[in-house]
């Protein structure tokens, strides 16, 4: 078994067919995207493929030590993950193969009149996980 990573990206990526963000669409709309997403993760929980996942909030801050005393906080000038990551999952499978086809089946989550978004994910793989091959 690998563990990879699915990332949800706010933006980076190029646009999905269905690209309307999520703050425009309907509340029965955005209950449609969470109850997929929830049923995604149950049955990966069923077959033993799932590890975790999370939806994160816009909100963030970057931390660093600085030595003693206060860490300095910012807010920018940087290219900041609460502006391009809107969550992720963690899978356990056995092969990159099934990595590719759960990201692709996680990216048909409906979206904007409840058709399938489509969305780039980003799959990777967790450190110390065998390299995969990109084409």
């Amino acid at each position: 078994m690998a563990r990879y990573l699915l990332l949800k990206h706010y933006r980076g990526a190029p646009a999905p067919p269905n690209d309307v963000p999520m703050d425009q669409w309907t509340p029965e709309e955005v209950s449609a995207h969470l109850q997929y997403m929830r049923d995604f993760a149950a049955r990966l929980e069923s077959t033993g493929e799932f590890v975790s996942e999370q939806a994160l909030s816009p909100q963030g801050t970057f931390v660093r030590s600085d030595g003693e005393g206060r860490p300095p906080v910012t807010d920018g000038p940087f290219a900041e993950t609460k502006d391009l990551i809107a969550g992720w999952m963690m899978i356990d499978v056995d092969s990159y193969e099934r990595a590719l086809e759960l990201a692709a089946e996680l990216s048909a989550a409906p979206g904007a009149g409840g058709k399938p978004i489509h969305e780039w994910l980003e799959l990777r793989p967790a450190y110390g996980e065998p390299e995969t091959i990109t084409e």
